[in-house]
């Protein structure tokens, strides 16, 4: 039986009032990242994990709908 490591600790990031909005967009996906003043990844969101597929990943409403 494989034996359990040691627990993970969470990650504790700061969320501030102001921040940052990256948005990387390529022929294939959108991925849009939000991070605090530090550089901090707060959340991040794309099309492929939305739900869109093929080349409905980075048209006008994928972009709209994350």
């Amino acid at each position: 039986m494989a034996k359990k490591t040691g627990a993970l600790k969470k990650r504790i990031v700061k969320v501030e009032s102001a921040g940052q909005a990256h948005v990387h967009s390529s022929f294939n996906n959108i991925i849009i990242t939000l991070t605090n003043n530090s550089g901090q990844v707060i959340s991040w969101a794309s099309a492929g994990k939305m739900g869109f597929k093929g080349s409905k990943k980075y048209s006008l409403c994928s972009a709209d709908g994350i």
